[in-house]
């Protein structure tokens, strides 16, 4: 989960080496966090926050196979 926030993450932003995922697991819990540049935080969420919301979309479809509840926090 971890490199696929990163890629989507990094094609979005001017700075694609400033962004930084971490990736924490709980027992029933995997919490991604998605740091970017300050310049750059407009264009990872969008307008009224759609491309965030495609982001967790995009990564719950992915984990669909794991019984983990997935976590996209956007700092």
């Amino acid at each position: 989960m971890k490199e696929l926030v990163e890629i989507i993450a990094k094609s979005l932003v001017d700075a694609p080496d400033e962004v930084v995922v971490t990736e924490t697991t709980d027992e029933d819990t995997i919490k991604i966090e998605l740091s970017v540049a300050p310049e750059d935080m407009g264009k990872v969420i969008g307008k009224q926050g759609r491309i965030a919301m495609a982001i967790r979309t995009v990564v719950k479809a992915a984990s669909s196979k794991e019984d983990k509840k997935v976590i996209v926090d956007i700092k």
